[in-house]
Formats: structure tokens, sequence, C-alpha cells
């Protein structure tokens, strides 16, 4: 039995159009609703030092693009000695043994090996095929495993390591998004993507949820409550018209508008917020609110707000705060409430960068954490 299902979302097979000008995703085949799982991270995103440590081939286009978190880009004019220049992985095309064995062989596939950024539960995965029109796998698989530290790519295809079957062989579209949902209830940390026989793929996408290792936050003491390589998760916002809520909790400063958070423009007399479920119970000892690259956009004023479980009482964290463009700011919290959840409200509009809520698991967040943890391993 597989652990993938594909039940309820679109499935796509065959070539697309030739590429005739114009748009470059104006045929882009993607469900209109898109799949129940992106809303969660993507354990496979760069920003969290994911990385694909080893491919068979990668004679057209490196393995690296097929984790860069932006969406593929295509230059009809873009040539190199080697052929096209397409942004994402390309092998070289199989042969057979022979002229009369030409095709490659049953099976024959190009694998790469790929290290998530975080471990995680994975909910679904996106192989996405765009801009390879007539270039795709005709078929791929995922398999997943759970190694501790940072085993090498001979360690990986080591015979005792166990894969277990996320995507069995699996035929896929050409510039298409084809999604699977996962079933499987376990902690993975490395997977393994096969295409058959060869071909193109432009992005992985491995959307779950976090569970770090409990050993290594309790060695920390003090760490980012929020912080999505923690197991923090942003659950919801009032808006994400110009970008989305998750980015105000990866790692590193924002470089750029589009990699924090920034609602349309308010003609109402409301505001702008998001919620968040934080690595687990804990106490939040000091807030960082950055605004980074937001200069005329940033939002005016800040308040934050606490409750601990799903129906807890919210409880005030930051009174509501002036805030400065494309500043650091920092904030001190005493005799602060325990709380499993964060609300982060702007007024009336506009954006943050990045949210750090710095403190501590409580006794009975870290001995969550932990049964969970060997729940899943």
């Amino acid at each position: 039995m597989t652990a993938a299902q594909t039940a309820g979302i679109p499935s796509y097979t065959g070539d697309a159009e030739p590429y005739s000008g114009g748009d470059t995703y104006a045929d882009y085949r993607a469900p209109e609703a898109g799949f129940p799982f992106a809303h969660l991270p993507d354990l496979a995103d760069r920003r969290l030092g994911a990385t694909v440590i080893a491919a068979n081939d990668e004679f057209f286009a490196e393995r690296e693009n097929l984790l860069n978190p932006e969406r593929a880009e295509f230059d009809p004019n873009a040539f190199q000695h080697k052929g096209k220049i397409m942004d994402g992985w390309e092998t070289r095309r199989r042969r057979g043994a022979s002229g009369e064995e030409p095709h490659p062989a049953e099976g024959a596939n190009d694998w790469a090996l790929i290290q998530l950024g975080t471990p995680g539960v994975i909910r679904g995965l996106v192989v996405d095929t765009a801009h390879f029109r007539g270039n795709y796998p005709l078929a791929v698989s995922v398999e997943a495993t759970s190694m501790p530290g940072s085993p090498s790519p001979e360690e990986l295809q080591a015979d005792d390591v166990k894969w277990t079957t996320l995507v069995p062989h699996t035929r896929v579209g050409g510039h298409a998004a084809n999604g699977f949902t996962v079933t499987e209830e376990k902690r993975f940390t490395h997977l393994r993507l096969r295409q058959y026989p060869d071909g193109g793929i432009a992005r992985l996408r491995v959307h779950g949820e976090v569970v770090p290792d409990p050993e290594w936050l309790g060695a920390l003491g003090s760490f980012d409550l929020v912080a999505m390589e923690n197991g923090g998760l942003a659950e919801d916002a009032s808006d994400r018209f110009f970008s989305p809520p998750v980015n105000t909790i990866v790692p590193g400063r924002s470089k750029k508008m589009n990699d924090g958070w920034e609602t349309r423009r308010r003609r109402d007399k409301g505001n702008d917020w998001i919620s968040y479920a934080l690595t687990g119970q804990g106490r939040v000892r000091a807030v960082e609110i950055d605004t980074a690259c937001f200069r005329g956009n940033a939002a005016g004023w800040v308040a934050l707000v606490g409750k601990d479980g799903e129906n807890g009482e919210w409880t005030e964290l930051l009174p509501r705060t002036r805030l400065q463009p494309d500043t650091i700011h920092r904030f001190l919290l005493t005799e602060a409430p325990a709380v499993t959840h964060v609300r982060m409200d702007i007024y009336p509009d506009g954006a943050i960068s990045r949210l750090r809520l710095h403190g501590s698991l409580t006794d009975e967040g870290a001995r969550r954490l932990a049964a969970r943890h060997a729940e899943l391993s």
C-alpha cells in the first residue's frame, strides 16, 4: 500500500502545447483551488536549509534548481553550449543497449536525493514540471527515510536503509503542477525523487508539519518559539494579497519586499492580523518585529495577544505600539503567561517582514513535544 493519494486532486498526463509566445504560464495546468495541503510549510524550502545532496545526472540543468522558493521562469531565447537553459533539474536522454534495443530498459530512471530543511510529517507533495512541455518525465516516484545528522549520499543509499514509498510509480503531465496527498504518519528527514526514464522537473514542494528534535531545543534552552524550523506555524491571516504570512517566520532577515508579509490597502476601519501556533506551550520573554525593506508600506502599529490552548482566552502580551519603516524593533516581556498560540495585529494594514518570539517551553510543553517526537519516530 502507498501513503500517497490523489482523490479529489486533479491529475495531469501528456504533453502541454508547444510554447507559442506571450505569457509563459498561460496554459500551465494546476488546480484552480490549489492543493489542500498548500497552507502547510514547505519542508524542502531552501531557506530552511533544504538541499539536493546528490543526483545521478544533471546534464542540462542543475539539481539545485528543484528547491528554489520562487516559481520557475522561462526565457525562450536563453541557450548555452549544452542546449536550452531551463529553470529546473533536467537530465540527458537515456538510450538502450544497442541499435536493436534503442529504448531505455524497463524501470530505468534518474534520481535525486533531498535533505529536508527540517524534519517533519509530510502531508502533500508537488512535482512541478513548469515549462517542461515535451521533455518532462513519463512518470515519477518519491520515497522517504529518516536518518540522524547529515548522512552522505553513500550512507543514504546503503542496503540497510529503509525507504518508505510516498508516491509510487505514477504518470505525470508536462508544464503542470502534479500533486499528491500523503497519509504516512512518520517523521522523515530525506527524500529520493525518481523520474522515469529521464527528463526535467522544475520544482519539488514538500508540504507538511515540522517535528523538531526535542533534545536539540532542550539543549538550546531559549529559542524562537514561532520560527518555522522549530515547529511554529502561521495558521491563518486576514489578508494574503501581496505575499503569504508564512514569510514572517522563515529564517534570516528579509532582503526584498516580497520576502515578507504585505496586505492590500484597507478602505474600512478594520485591521489585519496573523495567528500563529507555537512550537509548544511556552513563555515568551523577548519579541523582535522587523519591517525590513518596507519603507512606504510598513504597518503603522502592532499588538500581540496570546492564549493557552485552542479555547483559551486571549491575553495581551504587547500593547499597541508604533512601528518604524525598515527597522528591527525589540521588546522585553515581563511575567508573560504560558501560551500555545499568538496573534499579531497590525494597524490598520501594511507589512511586516519577520516576527521572532524568543522564550522557552514550559515543562508541560516539553513533555508534549517529546511524546509527539517519539510517536512519529
